[in-house]
């Protein structure tokens, strides 16, 4: 890493997977308001994706970051899965039988219904939205509990790719983490997978673990490389104690510093690209052949909640606790209290929490920032030129001399070097981060 970078990948800055971020939503956006926005598309034909958030695992890895809990017994999964059915004749009761595109599933750990679970959300989703043109369905697995059911499953549902949670393949780092999963574990899971025709292989991978060294890192990457995904993520561990209370399980003695965790995702980068593979933005690698890739070549690349997306669709409908909807209006929220979002759910009401409606500036500052982290480039001509952010501009000023970024008349690039610190850049467009006491993950 540059000696100049260092200072700047350490900084602690949002991931800009919306804009503004989850932190700036509030109550002000409730079920009233998104209810409205939900009847804007009745009869619209606006093209939607769906998201299903599945907020339980059979046990939480001490690493995570997401909105999930343990579910050791059976009984709060089903009761989730009857209310989720339920969400979903609500929500298209307001929106008409809209025509879908995309489908992903989150968590936690979709695979922790059973087969049963997923075919009856499956049928709901069939008989309340049309199916008939979607392009990619998506779902996020944990190769430790997937079994044939769960596969046959998604085969009879349509799904299309497997997201599968790797993180790192060295025993003593799993052990450090709080997940033991051996790599012929994975590698079962991928064998069942495309035997079923689910042939969309995403693995995600992390640096910054505790224990881990750039060997271990980057061990880690080739042994996934020989699983042949056609896409991988990799992401920077992010230690938030204060916000994850499980993170202090993990002995912060044992973190690498900055410029280890720097190396570690050099060396990541360095095996991934030496194997063939194309860099799409920040932290998502793809086959030169993958629609990822095409769509990062063409211009076309987005990122929402899902990170780096091939999907243009302008709204998103989020379903199940703490899943966030993404309209052209704006943001809307549900609770993430499985038991406020299931009564609300039960008595016939959105289940609201917060959200956020764009201004025409958020509009813009939305674009520039999404163009910053998919192309490292972006012309302010159109928008005004420089004289119509004269902020970001001055904030700018240093990092320019530092070599993080290139402003040359209204446009603005990103070196390939300092491509990894592109938050940086995009956080000088956000009016709203400035003043925020929000408190986020490093750069790198």
């Amino acid at each position: 890493m540059d000696e100049r970078h260092a200072p700047y990948a350490e900084m602690n800055l949002p991931r800009y997977t919306s804009y503004p971020t989850a932190p700036h939503f509030s109550p002000d956006v409730g079920a009233e308001t998104h209810g409205a926005w939900l009847a804007d598309l009745a009869g619209s034909g606006a093209p939607l994706s769906v998201y299903l958030h599945i907020p339980f695992c059979k046990e939480i890895c001490w690493y995570c970051g997401c909105n999930t809990k343990a579910a050791r017994r059976r009984e709060p999964v089903a009761d989730y899965v009857d209310v989720l059915r339920e969400e979903i004749a609500l929500v298209s009761g307001m929106t008409g039988k809209g025509g879908v595109r995309r489908i992903h599933w989150g968590g936690g750990t979709p695979n922790i219904l059973s087969e049963a679970d997923l075919d009856a959300v499956m049928s709901s989703l069939r008989d309340r939205f049309d199916l008939t043109a979607v392009s990619e369905h998506a779902i996020e697995i944990d190769p430790r509990t997937l079994t044939q059911a769960h596969v046959n499953a998604f085969a009879r549902a349509g799904v299309t790719r497997a997201s599968l949670g790797v993180q790192d393949f060295n025993a003593h780092v799993q052990a450090a983490i709080g997940r033991i999963q051996p790599a012929e574990t994975v590698a079962r899971a991928v064998t069942m997978l495309r035997d079923a025709g689910v042939t969309g292989i995403s693995f995600d991978l992390m640096y910054g673990l505790p224990s881990q060294s750039v060997d271990d890192a980057r061990r880690s990457a080739r042994m996934a490389l020989a699983l042949g995904p056609d896409r991988l993520s990799v992401f920077g561990y992010a230690h938030v104690p204060w916000f994850k209370s499980r993170q202090r399980l993990i002995d912060a003695d044992t973190l690498p510093d900055i410029r280890m965790r720097g190396a570690q995702a050099a060396a990541v980068t360095e095996t991934i690209l030496e194997a063939g593979y194309m860099e799409i933005g920040l932290d998502h690698y793809a086959r030169p052949d993958d629609l990822l890739a095409r769509a990062a070549r063409d211009g076309g690349l987005h990122r929402n909640f899902q990170g780096y997306v091939d999907d243009d669709c302008a709204t998103l409908i989020g379903l199940g606790a703490s899943a966030i909807s993404n309209f052209p209006q704006g943001y809307a929220q549900n609770s993430p209290d499985v038991g406020q979002w299931s009564r609300a759910v039960r008595a016939g009401v959105l289940p609201t929490a917060r959200g956020y409606a764009l201004t025409p500036d958020d509009r813009i500052r939305k674009g520039i920032i999404e163009r910053i982290l998919c192309d490292f480039e972006v012309d302010l001509a159109p928008l005004g030129g420089n004289a119509a952010f004269p902020e970001a501009v001055a904030r700018l000023a240093q990092p320019a001399r530092d070599g993080l970024v290139t402003l040359q008349g209204d446009r603005l690039s990103i070196p390939q070097d300092a491509r990894r610190l592109a938050r940086v850049v995009a956080s000088a467009f956000d009016s709203h981060h400035q003043a925020s006491p929000a408190r986020h993950s490093r750069a790198v």
